[in-house]
């Protein structure tokens, strides 16, 4: 984190630990934060760990072709739009 950035680098132990915390978050684990109370929305957890279930998956077992290439066209597209508005 930096005075122009709030937010910590983006790394994939960053993102993982971030999921981590939504999904504890949602469970009533921990208060969120915006509201400092706890809450439960088991729909959301159920949402966060199939997220984390998916990302072991595909880390291990690899992306389809098709997979690769929506995900190349959709970071292209999103890329173009962050350059042109920044």
């Amino acid at each position: 984190m930096n005075d122009n950035n709030p937010f910590p680098e983006v790394t994939f132990s960053t993102f993982i630990l971030s999921l981590a915390s939504s999904t504890l978050m949602h469970l009533g684990e921990v208060p969120n934060p915006e509201t400092g109370r706890k809450e439960k929305n088991i729909i959301l957890a159920k949402h966060s760990v199939d997220l984390l279930n998916m990302l072991e998956d595909k880390l291990t077992n690899g992306l389809t072709p098709d997979e690769k290439k929506l995900l190349q066209d959709v970071l292209y597209e999103v890329k173009i739009k962050y350059v042109q508005q920044s």
